[in-house]
């Protein structure tokens, strides 16, 4: 049963001699900077920042080779010169998109990359959330470790006394037996202990790798963090997760303005020079292409009704989130308030009670005192 808790403390270490401690703050810039799903969000945001270039641009033109009115029969079959009607033809044709939706084609890239930084913010901000917390289980699992060893010492002297005690006829076995029942705890909670630190190191590598592996460092300064639960309604809209939403309703909103455009037919224009045969004038041929909407109620106009309902959709999906997060941040409010009183409850009955532990000895002298003015009358 004389386990010796000395060895909680000196448990194995693969932290190198000389690297400095792990800090809170350190862990937070590691876990951003060593996040593979943030390098995957930047690689998205770049991709719709070159999209939103490119999206505003003509399309390429169109080379167009090719020989008409080629005779198939007769004395000049296959000739591409004898037939007054055979043309050797080349040509260009372009295609030219309206200047609104190449704008707004433009414009939703720019928007899908917004959407994409701020998701990017939000997952920033759940990497550091989680690293932090996995820094401060950690760091509380090896402060209640020291508690622990300490605990551990003290059982084992208690257990020596109790059993000196016993053999001297001043102490009983209930004694021994409870002092060792105690020590049965202690290793307990002490294997719990171990696995709950070991799952916290788990934790905290999945952030930021090898250096988990690293001592901590002291406690962090958590008194110097400004928070301000009365003013946090203000930042509300500013919330990573409320501003991605906010950014994916302005990219929906973009949607229908771009299928509001698309109901208005492109153009395109084409120019053709051909050649005839020696004896023949050589041609140049100019056309103009235009798609006609002849069904606009079953294609385009169901195109917009779809946009827009995804617009309603990505609104209410914002409206829901900035609700819950506002009844959210007003029950801890509530909260904070709660525990804040029982904290300044807790403050004044110590307050009382040290009055009282001072005052209770003073009444005692001054009982004595007069006990003793008495008797010497």
């Amino acid at each position: 049963m004389c386990f010796s808790f000395a060895c909680i403390a000196a448990a194995p270490s693969v932290h190198a001699a000389g690297s400095e401690p792990l800090s809170l703050s350190e862990t937070i810039r590691l876990a951003g900077g060593q996040s593979r799903q943030l390098a995957a969000q930047d690689a998205a945001v770049a991709a719709a920042r070159e999209m939103s270039v490119s999206a505003g641009q003509l399309p390429d033109p169109v080379l167009r080779l090719g020989v008409d009115n080629l005779p198939v029969t007769g004395p000049d079959s296959y000739s591409l010169t004898n037939d007054f009607m055979t043309m050797r033809r080349i040509g260009v044709m372009q295609e030219f998109p309206r200047e609104e939706k190449r704008r707004l084609r433009s414009e939703r890239s720019e928007r899908e990359a917004e959407r994409e930084g701020a998701s990017r913010q939000a997952t920033l901000a759940n990497v550091q959330r989680d690293a932090a917390l996995a820094w401060l289980d950690r760091y509380y699992a090896e402060q209640m470790r020291s508690v622990l060893e300490r605990l551990g010492e003290d059982t084992q002297a208690l257990i020596g006394a109790a059993e000196a005690a016993y053999r001297g006829g001043r102490g009983s076995q209930t004694d021994i037996l409870a002092a060792r029942a105690t020590f049965v705890g202690l290793e307990d909670r002490r294997s719990l202990l171990e696995r709950q630190l070991r799952t916290a190191k788990i934790a905290l590598a999945r952030w930021i790798g090898a250096d988990a592996e690293r001592s901590l460092a002291g406690q962090p300064d958590i008194e110097s963090l400004q928070f301000n639960l009365a003013n946090l309604d203000e930042h509300l809209l500013h919330h990573p997760q409320i501003e991605a939403l906010a950014k994916q309703v302005a990219l929906a909103d973009t949607d229908v303005r771009l299928a509001r455009a698309a109901k208005k037919a492109d153009w395109s224009l084409e120019v053709a020079y051909q050649q005839r045969g020696p004896s023949f004038s050589n041609m140049v041929s100019i056309g103009v292409s235009i798609p006609l909407q002849i069904a606009p109620g079953e294609r385009q106009d169901r195109d917009l009704a779809a946009k827009i309902a995804l617009a309603e959709q990505a609104r209410a999906q914002f409206e829901d989130a900035t609700g819950t997060l506002s009844a959210v941040l007003e029950a801890r409010r509530n909260e904070g308030d709660t525990r804040m009183q029982a904290l300044q409850l807790t403050a004044d009955t110590a307050r009382v009670w040290a009055q009282l532990n001072f005052l209770l000895p003073l009444r005692e002298t001054q009982g004595a005192g007069d006990s003793g003015r008495e008797s010497a009358k």
